[in-house]
């Protein structure tokens, strides 16, 4: 477990836009106020149950989260009964503390989900609206003449009588096949989407935690795709050195790394992983803050250069940006840093490309997310 720093700690959530006061949730029982925060601080803690709890317990004396009637170690036995938590076992077989079940894990994924998106119902169909329009399965808001084979179904009939009652101008009201209008509609695809994500060091240099976020993120995108998109699919990729590619349930305990921004090495993954996907339709989404800074050579050397820009390796970034771009996939760079030279890198990869470059801060990075991966279906039919 790692060492506590509660100064350090407060400070971070802080950062994040995070405020304790005096915590008073009323309506809520015992179990589920001391809930709420221990889901957020085991994001934050990479899925350490041990050093969530010792945050709680920090912080539970200066805020009072417990009472004489419920305290920390009730919460705790509470989460075994309810099969949040199991004993972990080393290798001897013996207990080594507590490790999160897959019920918590799940838990997780739609506390991220709430907290970025809102609550989402499921849905039946599971589909996207394309940017095709047409005799399709969702609303587009526009209309177009009746024509003949047209469903019925499909007929607008508040827009058809107002057209009838114009037409006929106090002529004994009728409706015929010239006031019909349509009212169009978007077709339903499948989308296969690879989300990359930066785990190199600078993802926490400078008292900035962009980790947390990026993971929150991911967690909220694979909730939303396997709840309201279950034909759509989604893998995960992380960079650093090198680029590999993890499950939804390992998303908790992702942590940054010793590492610099091997940004190839991952469009490489996640191209290999997209030439596979049956579906026509294909994304890339990257979150990172910018700067690649490590490329892999012929013979299987590490070339790496951490100051500014370096030219061999940004090369090759544009490069892989031109190959996706022959094969169709559009990649959307969340870029999550402030500075000039690495926007204009990420703006030069971008046109490379054709995608979209998105500059933003951590806090608004889940909704800009949500909303180019819905952006992205819509293309109207000439």
């Amino acid at each position: 477990m790692n060492e506590v720093n509660p100064h350090d700690f407060r400070n971070n959530l802080f950062s994040i836009g995070w405020k304790f006061g005096q915590y008073v949730a009323p309506e809520l029982s015992d179990f589920d106020r001391l809930f709420d925060i221990f889901k957020e601080l085991l994001i934050h803690t990479s899925g350490d149950f041990d050093e969530t709890i010792s945050w709680m317990r920090i912080l539970d004396k200066e805020y009072k989260f417990t009472t004489p009637e419920y305290s920390m170690d009730d919460f705790v036995e509470d989460l075994l009964k309810r099969h949040y938590i199991k004993p972990k076992s080393g290798t001897s077989g013996d207990d080594e503390g507590m490790g999160l079940t897959g019920k918590m894990e799940r838990t997780l994924r739609q506390h991220a989900l709430e907290q970025i998106f809102g609550s989402l119902k499921r849905s039946g169909a599971g589909n996207h609206s394309t940017n095709h329009s047409g005799a399709g399965d969702e609303s587009s808001g526009d209309h177009r003449a009746f024509e003949f084979g047209d469903a019925i179904d499909k007929i607008a009939m508040t827009e058809s009588l107002k057209n009838a009652q114009k037409n006929h101008n106090g002529e004994d009201w009728q409706l015929d096949e010239n006031d019909l209008v349509i009212e169009e509609s978007y077709f339903k695809v499948q989308m296969s989407t690879v989300l990359m994500i930066d785990i190199s060091h600078s993802m926490i240099l400078y008292g900035e935690d962009r980790i947390t976020p990026a993971k929150k993120v991911a967690m909220a995108l694979s909730e939303l795709i396997a709840t309201r998109y279950p034909k759509d699919t989604l893998d995960i990729i992380v960079f650093g050195n090198d680029a590999w590619s993890i499950e939804v349930k390992d998303l908790p305990y992702l942590q940054v790394g010793p590492y610099h921004t091997n940004t190839v090495a991952g469009l490489q993954l996640a191209m290999d992983i997209l030439r596979r996907k049956k579906n026509t339709n294909k994304q890339i989404f990257m979150i990172t803050d910018g700067k690649p800074s490590c490329v892999i050579e012929p013979n299987g050397e590490y070339y790496k250069n951490s100051n500014g820009l370096d030219e061999y390796i940004v090369d090759q970034c544009y490069s892989m940006a031109q190959r996706a771009r022959r094969l169709h996939i559009p990649i959307t760079t969340f870029m999550i840093a402030q500075d000039s030279y690495l926007q204009q890198f990420v703006d030069e990869f971008t046109a490379a490309n054709g995608g979209k470059a998105i500059y933003t801060g951590i806090n608004g990075l889940g909704d800009m997310i949500f909303t180019d991966y819905e952006k992205n279906r819509r293309k109207r039919l000439n």
